[in-house]
């Protein structure tokens, strides 16, 4: 037999092979020797290097990024007590749809959120519904890409974290942090930075964490800025944005960090105001040129103002310095797709094919790029593609809608009839099906299957224009103006540009004036 490895070298072996388990069973078995067996060490023992590394192991297996995961709940968007001002300037607010000054693509052009912005290239947990207007809406809208239930903090992400402590551990945590004297770690630097780590991410117990980075910042006479940086997320996680604001400000002065702009940037969108972070990420530029993260940044924000123009620019930038960004591709190929240039954004979408992308989103994509731009011998089998890839019902319920779109195109009404049928089959919830197939059914002269259907769907989305209008047009016909007039002024208020709704409400006046 070969020679064995020293226990603890084997143990960062594998952490740095980032097989965190096998490294945090090998320094269990470390921990658990008596304390004879272990080699005194002036500074920093064995045990301690086994307990460190082992910390650091757990907080591995469940970190994420604080920077861009970043979910909102109901409470705090509807409790929110930052406002700035109720009623912001135009082009100033991300809570305001429509208050760009670069004029963003018409709701008739590019589909919108529920907060009436265009739906984006790229899924972000901040672009997947905009700020509902009233708490109703805020409960029955979905949050994230995967779940039917709206966010809160207990069910999102920090709440799933918690509960991580008994995962990995079936004899109960590693670390019982009611017992823990802080004090006594915050002095020794090297532990407390692996143990700040643990209780934040693994633990998620902001308020330990917090009080070990009080006291480990105080320690180091308040010239770390890493743990400057740890306070400003503890503040920014329990909501205190003015407080974080300060700590990552300290913290820049003393360490120009790139994700300490990032985080700072955050505090101010969480504030609502996106023209002090985009100044922030401009700034930064200039002291770290061509970086990709803050370039991004600014083509975020200009994207979720409706400043789709500008935000493209920007997406062009990223990818002079960085050609393989993801979002930045799928983000330019949904804008030249809805730009009416399907045949360029399928050269975008090909490239992430290049890339080894390869998913059920992008060969959706692909397939619809390929019938607008009328190749249609691949439309059909990105489609079949898309559906072999499809992960969950709702991503089978977008393939399904979009071949009912191109069944409509080819003028086979039957196809399209039976792909909406299969959309609502996948997803009960899917509006844009619901209005497709009452346009479809007022077609056959089945006005009461259509009627119930706009209800549905006008109900399900009430920020979409299309059920509002077509509902306005069907009551309209038959003859119930009071009802069609009602329809037509929310068509109006979703989509006040509409020129059909601005003539339908012209000519319903028009009726009232003569009767």
């Amino acid at each position: 037999m070969g020679l064995e490895l020293e226990p603890l070298f084997q143990a960062w072996s594998c952490f740095r092979r980032r097989k965190f388990r096998q490294c945090a069973d090998l320094c269990s078995q470390l921990l658990e020797r008596p304390p004879g067996e272990q080699e005194p060490d002036s500074e920093y023992s064995v045990f301690q290097a086994a307990w460190s590394l082992k910390t650091r192991a757990l907080t591995e297996m469940v970190y994420v990024d604080e920077i861009d995961m970043d979910q909102e709940g109901i409470a705090e968007m509807m409790l929110d007590e930052n406002a700035i001002a109720q009623v912001a300037r135009p082009g100033t607010s991300l809570k305001l749809p429509g208050t760009s000054q670069g004029g963003g693509p018409s709701p008739a052009v590019r589909p919108v959120t529920q907060s009436g912005r265009p739906i984006t290239g790229f899924v972000r947990p901040s672009t997947q519904g905009g700020r509902p207007s009233t708490m109703e809406q805020a409960i029955k809208t979905p949050r994230t890409a995967l779940t039917a239930r709206p966010i809160t903090s207990a069910s999102g992400r920090y709440g799933r974290l918690g509960t991580a402590s008994m995962l990995t551990n079936p004899d109960g945590p590693f670390i019982n942090l009611s017992r823990l004297n802080l004090a006594k770690y915050a002095q020794k630097p090297k532990l407390a930075k692996a143990l700040f780590e643990y209780i934040f991410h693994h633990e998620n117990d902001v308020k330990n964490a917090l009080d070990l980075a009080a006291l480990a910042t105080e320690h180091a006479q308040f010239k770390d800025w890493w743990w400057k940086v740890q306070i400003g997320k503890c503040y920014y996680r329990l909501g205190l944005y003015r407080e974080a604001e300060k700590q990552f400000k300290s913290a820049l002065k003393q360490q120009d960090m790139v994700d300490t702009i990032l985080y700072l940037a955050k505090v101010y969108l969480r504030l609502d105001q996106p023209v002090t972070a985009l100044n922030l990420f401009k700034q930064g530029l200039d002291r770290f040129p061509g970086e990709v993260t803050l370039i991004c940044g600014i083509a975020r924000i200009y994207e979720e103002m409706n400043n789709i123009s500008s935000a493209a620019e920007y997406y062009k930038d990223v990818l002079k310095q960085d050609n393989t960004h993801v979002e930045a591709i799928a983000c330019i190929g949904s804008n030249h797709f809805y730009a009416d240039q399907p045949e360029i954004a399928l050269r975008f979408y090909r490239r992430l094919l290049q890339m080894g992308v390869y998913n059920c989103q992008l060969f959706n994509n692909l397939g619809l790029c390929c019938f607008y731009a009328q190749q249609y011998d691949m439309t059909l089998s990105s489609f079949e593609r898309a559906l072999f890839l499809a992960e969950n019902e709702e991503e089978t319920a977008d393939v399904w809608y979009n071949l009912g779109h191109v069944a409509v195109g080819i003028g086979d009404l039957n196809l399209a009839y039976q792909c909406f049928k299969l959309t609502l089959v996948n997803n009960n919830d899917y509006a844009e099906a619901y209005n497709n197939l009452a346009v479809l059914e007022m077609q056959k002269g089945h006005v009461e299957q259509a009627r119930a259907l706009l209800q549905t769907a006008s109900s399900l989305a009430p920020h979409m224009y299309e059920p509002h209008f077509n509902f306005a047009i069907l009551s309209e016909k038959v003859g119930d103006l009071q009802r069609s007039y009602t329809a037509a002024q929310k068509s109006e208020e979703a989509f006040p540009g509409h020129v059909d709704t601005q003539q339908l409400i012209k000519q319903l006046k028009q009726h009232f004036a003569m009767l």
